[in-house]
């Protein structure tokens, strides 16, 4: 069964798209990652538009960011100023990244751009997260750890207009937190992501935040980002696709549900290993895309 999309121009098959999100939701529910980062590769890889991928991925994200949100605030894992000031600089991060990316759509560079910034990312993140699992099934430490987290703490302990929030336990400095969150909002706008990845990691490392509130805490950010975002796409640059979205969340949800399950009998470091060398043959096939002829000589454009 095929179904228009009026904003790519395109028909797509709308079963080769449920499977390719559930293959996705299936990712994700197994090594407990929000999955933008893959979703809008794979979606790429299948035919869809780069500029349709990134901005319908977003609106994908705010409704599984949203559905994760609400058993963390019954269960009460949520630092609301820590969100909102993340927040904070996700939106001027969301409002530049449209900017931008509205800007490389009309000059027609924008497909090139998302390429190299996920051949960048995924090779980077894929390598550390193989090294870090072989490391670790081999019983060893990544060296170098603790002198980077103790660094980060001084940073945001010793930088000026420093802010209590009673429920991480943190006197630090807004500085850190309005950029880290500025930083994921350019991103989700011009990459499609809802920086989780990045997100968390920065929270525990950078801000020394307690784990129990940062899953909480990072997606009520990617939900005010996501659907700025999304907001944004839709009225700047009109690439938000309502169908294809609704096939994304569909294959996504139910293959969360299959790969949570799965993930539940494998040890973490086998995860992170599958999760790396996915994300590094995933940059490997852009740099191929970017390199080979391709079958199209034109991209999606504005016609400005």
């Amino acid at each position: 069964m095929s179904i228009y999309l009026p904003i790519a121009e395109m028909p797509v098959n709308a079963l080769l798209i449920i499977l390719v999100s559930g293959a996705v939701g299936f990712v994700s529910g197994l090594v407990g990652v929000g999955g933008g980062f893959i979703m809008t590769p794979a979606l790429i890889f299948v035919g869809v538009p780069a500029p349709v991928a990134v901005a319908t991925g977003a609106s994908q994200i705010a409704s599984t960011s949203f559905s994760g949100l609400l058993p963390q605030i019954a269960r009460r894992n949520v630092d609301w100023r820590m969100g909102l000031l993340l927040s904070t600089g996700g939106v001027v991060g969301s409002v530049f990244g449209v900017s931008l990316f509205s800007h490389l759509l009309g000059v027609g560079q924008l497909d090139v751009v998302i390429m190299l910034l996920y051949v960048v990312f995924l090779a980077t993140i894929g390598g550390l997260m193989l090294m870090e699992s072989v490391a670790a099934l081999r019983g060893k430490r990544m060296a170098g750890r603790s002198p980077v987290t103790a660094g980060a703490r001084a940073i945001a302990h010793v930088l000026p207009l420093r802010m209590r929030f009673p429920r991480s336990g943190l006197y630090i400095s807004v500085i850190p937190p309005l950029v880290l969150g500025a930083m994921i909002g350019a991103l989700a706008a011009i990459m499609g992501v809802g920086g989780g990845f990045i997100l968390v990691p920065a929270m525990i490392y950078l801000l020394r935040m307690p784990t129990n509130v940062v899953i909480g805490t990072s997606l009520f950010q990617v939900l005010i980002v996501s659907t700025l975002v999304v907001i944004l796409q839709s009225s700047v640059t009109q690439t938000v696709d309502i169908a294809l979205s609704a096939l994304l969340m569909l294959g996504g949800v139910v293959g969360a549900q299959f790969g949570s399950r799965v993930g539940a009998r494998l040890r973490a470091e086998q995860l992170r290993a599958l999760l790396g060398g996915l994300l590094v043959l995933s940059s490997l096939k852009f740099v191929l895309d970017l390199v080979l002829r391709p079958d199209e000589l034109f991209v999606l454009g504005t016609g400005r």
